[in-house]
């Protein structure tokens, strides 16, 4: 099982180079409010995240994450 610090870090690691604002990035941090990220880089920053991890995630699970620590989530329960 794959500690939830270690994610996190590796998930923040991946929006940098998308966080062309520098936004400080926490668990709250929401992709559409506050990275202001528009559907594309949504698609690109997804692809690098299952790249990273090996995980597939849905167009139902991308829908339900709006935040830093729900994709957090997301990526361990899809680890497993």
């Amino acid at each position: 099982m794959t500690e939830r610090a270690d994610v996190f870090e590796t998930v923040t690691a991946q929006i940098e180079p998308f966080n062309k604002k520098g936004v400080a990035l926490t668990e709250s941090t929401s992709f559409a409010g506050d990275l202001e990220w528009d559907s594309l880089t949504v698609m690109d920053f997804v692809a690098a995240i299952e790249d990273e991890f090996d995980i597939i995630i849905t167009m139902n699970m991308q829908a339900e994450i709006e935040t830093v620590g729900q994709l957090v989530d997301a990526v361990q329960k899809l680890k497993g």
